[in-house]
């Protein structure tokens, strides 16, 4: 009778041995997560109450791209300063600018967070994900190529493009469509033939395969980065996602690989002729700058003082012609000189600059019109600053043009602040940081979150946020302010390197569509449902209609 409880005893001890061991284990881990540094620091800043083991994890196991602007600003009652947990690594959001400053302005911290790493088949170590030695010399030889001597030659090649795009939209008039998918295109096309400068390829067909893939692979990096099961690579490679991605990149590297293929052999086709007839050039060239360099009203123009950085500081002499390349240019003729540059690399800048310079111009050039489509009397005072600096002929813009665009500038740039194409800036930091408006200490391994979105919004430096008006840009105004208060380009030794480039292709491509068109939409800027990949879009699509201001030419 007795030995059925000493065998249930035996039973019960044995099942319930693994569970025990699963509990001391549990125990274990969960005690050094709670005592390891960056744990203990993350307690004592604000944020969300968290689970054991998940951290604030289970806070974005539903969430959707459109949910993430409205949780970010949720976090509002926690102050300018949030922590969250995703198990025990620590994510801390910076929205005071005093303390942005101290992260980006850091030569230290240039390290990008490991969520980047998500991008790296497709840009490989390129500008945007490298860090360290590569970063700085890959740096110092791409920022010349966006100088204020290259930038003015890419004018007529900014307007004639947008004059290709003026009459694709001939066929659009008076009807609704979303203005964003011709944006898009002809940026690829703008990037092709300026930055990369390559002409001969066939571009409409191509830009418009390249930027859908582009779109696609945004969404498909996106979300790894907050989808759990997403963020491991082999179980990421056998779902739908990673399949499509492999066929993304195919397209995408397909046609950068064909641009550095046609390069080339302009390059080495043209080589011996050039060489004596630029020699000449440079030396008359060199010059004019040595002669006008103290008395350039276009350097005052294109050293925009909202943002602080490096490339204010190149002096376009250090090197001579070299400065005076184009991107590509000046990559194939450092290779081809003996520079380090390898094959790869040029490649992974290719894909890099490509990326970075036609889906966040496309996505702001989209919010600028729907936002003019809206603001009738803002698009007006638009249309009589280019009446006045055109005086009402329909020659191409030059680079003198845009300087006088004063107004179209402050709108661009409002739009920016309202919607900053980049609306999350990451970065982990090597070595610990006390904070200036708190004095609260970040360890080092910390990941820090700047949200540019939330910052640009911020009532102490923005005077009623929410609403869109352009002399929030009035250089008094600007003078005011923080400098880190507006960062739609990042800002420090890693901002956008190509944000002149962008600003003065903006000014052009808008111009000229204003110029031809009169801009109708419906949807106000506060009911746009927004929806962030990885660049801010919305995901109820950049409608607007057109009406000819004059005859478009055929």
């Amino acid at each position: 009778m007795e030995v059925i409880p000493i065998a249930s005893s035996f039973l019960l001890i044995s099942g319930l041995y693994p569970l025990m061991i699963l509990i001391v284990i549990l125990t274990i881990v969960y005690y050094y997560m709670e005592t390891s540094r960056v744990v203990q620091y993350g307690r004592k800043l604000p944020g969300p109450p968290t689970v054991p083991f998940f951290g604030n994890a289970l806070l974005a196991r539903n969430i959707q791209p459109k949910d993430v602007l409205s949780t970010l600003i949720k976090m509002d009652i926690y102050g300018p300063t949030v922590r969250a947990f995703l198990g025990s690594k620590l994510f801390v959001f910076l929205m005071d600018p005093r303390d942005v400053e101290i992260i980006l302005s850091s030569h230290v911290h240039i390290t990008k967070s490991p969520e980047y790493r998500f991008f790296k088949p497709w840009l490989g170590d390129g500008l945007l994900i490298s860090n360290g030695q590569k970063w700085y010399s890959h740096r110092k030889i791409i920022a010349p190529a966006f100088h204020i001597s290259v930038l003015k030659s890419f004018v007529p090649l900014f307007y004639e493009n947008s004059w290709t795009l003026v009459k694709r939209l001939r066929d659009q008039v008076g009807k609704e469509f979303d203005c964003h998918d011709y944006l898009a295109t002809i940026t690829v096309d703008i990037l092709m033939e300026t930055a990369m400068g390559v002409r001969g390829i066939q571009k409409e067909k191509n830009s418009f395969d390249y930027a859908k893939a582009v779109m696609k692979m945004c969404n498909i990096i996106h979300l790894r980065q907050y989808k759990m099961l997403l963020r491991f690579d082999t179980y990421f490679n056998w779902t739908k996602y990673g399949i499509e991605q492999k066929k993304l990149l195919n397209i995408i590297h397909g046609l950068t690989t064909r641009l550095i293929k046609e390069k080339k052999a302009e390059v080495l086709n043209s080589y011996p002729v050039a060489s004596a007839e630029k020699s000449q050039a440079d030396k008359e060239e060199m010059k004019k700058i040595n002669k006008n360099k103290n008395n350039k009203p276009e350097e005052k123009y294109m050293k925009l003082h909202y943002v602080k950085d490096d490339l204010d500081e190149n002096d376009e002499n250090d090197i001579g012609e070299k400065r005076r390349l184009a991107f590509l240019d000046q990559m194939l003729e450092l290779a081809r000189t003996g520079s380090n540059l390898t094959e790869e690399e040029i490649k992974e800048e290719v894909d890099t600059i490509m990326f970075e310079g036609h889906d966040t111009t496309s996505a702001s050039s989209s919010f600028v019109l729907c936002i003019l489509g809206v603001h009738q009397d803002i698009q007006e005072q638009v249309l009589e600053e280019l009446n006045e600096i055109f005086e009402g002929s329909d020659r191409p813009c030059t680079f003198q043009d845009t300087i006088e665009m004063k107004y179209l500038e402050r709108v661009i740039l409002e739009t920016l602040r309202l919607f900053p194409p980049v609306p999350a800036i990451a970065r982990i930091l090597n070595e610990d940081v006390q904070l200036a408006s708190d004095n609260n200490i970040l360890p080092s391994g910390c990941r820090i979150i700047i949200p540019p979105y939330k910052i640009h919004r911020m009532p102490e430096f923005y005077s009623n946020p929410e609403k869109f008006n352009p002399d929030n840009f009035l250089p008094e105004k600007m003078q005011q302010r923080h400098y880190y208060s507006f960062i739609p380009f990042s800002a420090g030794p890693r901002s956008c390197v190509g944000r002149k480039y962008a600003m003065l292709k903006l000014k052009v491509l808008i111009s000229t569509i204003l110029r031809n068109y009169k801009i109708l939409a419906d949807v106000s800027e506060e009911d746009f449902q927004l929806q962030v990949d990885i660049i801010l879009k919305r995901s109820d699509g950049f409608k607007i209609k057109i009406e000819p201001r004059q005859k478009v030419a055929q």
